[in-house]
């Protein structure tokens, strides 16, 4: 009867170390750095979609959305590359091809770039609650690309979502009642269904260069932003129509500021969430922020509510949340 072969100490050791690790991963724990974290994530997440459509308010502002992500991509990759240097040890940088990560880069790019053109012409409410397709599109994308399956449930949970968001959508994009700067238009429309159908890409391809490069979400980052930002910084000398510098008042620098801290933080927080919490407090996460962002659109931009569209976003709420 021939012996199985041995495995070194170390060796078992190590993939002992892998196991708890992957496990624990998995559960996540929620520590107080942990729930410190999400706080940041949250607050930061709520505040860049109000601050951003401060912003993109102001018409010499809306026509420069390529050269705004530069400048938050450029912000997060600064942030990013102090945080792996050896005095601070965050993370080790890693390497890779840019050419190899480059249609992820331009996945990621297309993804935020569509979403502030959403959130510029279209009402808070709105720009969020189509955002809830991201679960659907990304679970359906997995199936047709690499097969994956989807559990019965997690399908009906989907169908008031889908539902509540297209209640909302008819009543954003026809309804002849709402106007002004709260109003969705349906070019806001176009950008909104357009940007979840490139996060879902985006998202998908993530999980797939997670596998094939065996890096963390912070040196994947590491790698795109340069690549990303010097796209799109480029590409915003043909395409974007910048401000008179000179015009642009104090409060609006700061909105500016604001914004591109607010990304940095919403970069940086959400890996330490995905690794720490697990999978599952994320997307907790994720539906809270969903709720607090809808909630303050109705509350402090005192934007118009009917009983129709309360019915289609509690739909919609009620989907993910199940």
């Amino acid at each position: 009867m021939e012996k199985s072969p041995e495995v070194p100490f170390k060796e078992q050791e190590e993939l002992a170390s892998d196991i708890l690790e992957r496990r624990s991963v998995e559960r996540g724990s929620l520590d107080t750095k942990t729930v410190r974290w999400i706080a940041i994530n949250a607050s930061a997440t709520v505040a860049i979609v109000y601050v951003n459509k401060t912003i993109f308010s102001d018409p010499a502002f809306r026509q420069c959305q390529l050269s705004f992500v530069a400048f938050h991509f450029a912000i997060t990759w600064t942030t990013l590359a102090v945080a792996s240097r050896p005095i601070i040890g965050a993370f080790a940088p890693a390497r890779t091809s840019a050419l190899g990560i480059l249609p992820l880069t331009i996945a990621m790019g297309a993804n935020v770039v569509l979403m502030n053109l959403s959130l510029a012409h279209s009402s808070v409410v709105f720009y969020q609650i189509v955002r809830i397709l991201l679960t659907p599109l990304t679970a359906l994308m997995n199936l047709f690309i690499y097969g994956s399956k989807i559990p019965f449930f997690a399908v009906m949970a989907l169908v008031p979502a889908c539902a509540g968001v297209g209640v909302v959508s008819y009543l954003e994009a026809v309804s002849k009642q709402s106007s002004g700067s709260n109003h969705t238009s349906m070019l806001g429309v176009i950008f909104a269904f357009s940007g979840v159908a490139v996060s879902a890409l985006y998202t998908v391809w993530v999980s797939a260069y997670y596998r094939k490069l065996k890096m963390t979400s912070s040196q994947l980052l590491l790698n795109q932003m340069p690549v990303g930002g010097l796209i799109l910084a480029v590409s915003s000398y043909y395409t974007d129509k910048y401000p008179v510098w000179a015009e642009i008042t104090r409060e609006q620098w700061t909105m500016v500021g604001i914004s591109g801290l607010c990304a940095m933080l919403i970069n940086v927080s959400q890996f330490y969430i995905i690794t720490h919490a697990g999978p599952v407090s994320s997307t907790v996460v994720g539906h809270l922020k969903t709720v607090l962002v809808i909630a303050l659109g109705w509350i402090v931009k005192r934007e118009v509510v009917g009983p129709e569209s309360a019915f289609g976003v509690t739909l919609a709420v009620l989907g993910i949340m199940g």
